[in-house]
């Protein structure tokens, strides 16, 4: 679970892992081809057209169980959507992506970090230089 995103981050439930993941798992191993791609908003929308409780966010933790257990094996994504990748190169390119957006993140996290640690030497030095 991520601190601030609860709801969306908690772990699959009975119904999302019974119910709505093998109807996404199916949908998506159909859409095999960058061309096939379909995107997140889509599947919602079909989904609760067809009676199912799910959002976006629901939705990503889904595909990201499906992708992490090989329900659906080379799953990729690009602003196109989701799709099966028909080539190696496919699954290359997105994990080069997925690498950098991995850097980005870290790179933004230890920004914060130090952002933070220079904050708290401030209080301490000014809380310091009040209580002599």
């Amino acid at each position: 679970m991520l601190n601030g995103f609860d709801k969306q981050t908690e772990p699959l439930t009975d119904y999302e892992r019974n119910i709505l993941l093998p109807v996404i798992a199916k949908g998506l191993s159909l859409r095999v081809g960058a061309r096939r791609a379909v995107r997140n908003k889509e599947i919602v929308n079909a989904m609760q057209r067809a009676g199912y409780d799910l959002n976006d966010a629901r939705l990503r933790k889904v595909i990201n169980h499906i992708r992490c257990n090989g329900c659906v094996k080379c799953l990729v994504a690009t602003s196109k959507g989701y799709y099966v990748a028909t080539s190696p190169d496919e699954v290359v390119s997105y994990i080069t992506s997925l690498g950098g957006r991995e850097g980005a993140i870290r790179a933004v996290r230890e920004a914060l970090e130090r952002q933070l640690d220079e904050w708290i030497e401030y209080i301490n030095q000014n809380n310091h230089h009040h209580n002599v």
